[in-house]
């Protein structure tokens, strides 16, 4: 018995890693939906093997999905889906590991002066093996405030999870900065007010750390950009 358990195991690995590679791809356009494009693309490797892995922003183009907007702002709206898939590369090819579709439309029906929250260059990025997903705020009616939303997520233990939220808050008029940035593999949370971010100006900055009160173990698959938590 005892000699037939590594060779039961060996089994049940073997199958297990076949299951994972199963849907391997040549091209990783080809898990691009019919009538998507590509809005964002990066590249780097994302579990140490050396291979050039992608992270893509893909958005719908169906046409039903652009209406018009009778009230401040752009006079059409973007209300297309969006979504956000990590592909591992193997010499084999492309495998979809993870996928999110909370990601912001390019319009918001209800803030219609709302600026494509995706429409920076570093909206997606991969950095030192870390997918971050930064969204932007900034509207041209309604609010005094710029706002950036960061997300860091790495790959462990088969998925990507989420290690670092940042956010920073800037008023227009008069520069004033608040911010927070949470460490979610220590548990720190750090903020930061005061300064001028037109002036560059740091020396007035007011700083202060914290504990999380509870550990989050978050997913990519389990965050929602479009309404994601206040994490304390």
């Amino acid at each position: 018995m005892k000699n037939k358990i590594p060779l039961i195991l060996f089994c049940m690995l073997t199958t297990y890693s076949a299951f994972l590679w199963a849907d391997t791809r040549t091209s990783y356009q080809s898990f691009v939906p019919q009538n998507w494009n590509i809005l964002s693309r990066a590249q780097g490797d994302l579990n140490g093997d050396q291979q050039p892995d992608l992270a893509l922003i893909i958005e719908d183009t169906d046409p039903k999905n652009i209406v018009k907007n009778d009230r401040l702002g752009n006079p059409q709206l973007n209300l297309n889906r969006r979504k956000l898939l990590i592909l591992l590369k193997s010499p084999q090819g492309y495998r979809l590991v993870a996928s999110n579709s909370t990601l912001p439309s390019e319009g918001d029906p209800e803030s219609p002066c709302l600026a494509d929250p995706l429409g920076e260059d570093n909206s997606l990025s991969i950095k030192n093996g870390l997918v971050q997903i930064n969204l932007h705020y900034w509207l041209s009616c309604g609010s005094w405030y710029v706002s950036n939303h960061l997300f860091t997520f790495r790959y462990q233990n088969q998925s990507f999870k989420l290690i670092g939220y940042d956010t920073t808050d800037i008023h227009r008029a008069s520069g004033e900065i608040n911010a927070k940035s949470i460490n979610f593999l220590t548990g720190k949370i750090k903020k930061t007010s005061g300064g001028d971010a037109f002036e560059n100006q740091k020396a007035s900055q007011q700083e202060s750390w914290s504990k999380l009160k509870q550990k989050y173990t978050l997913t990519l698959e389990q965050i929602d950009f479009k309404h994601y938590g206040e994490y304390e």
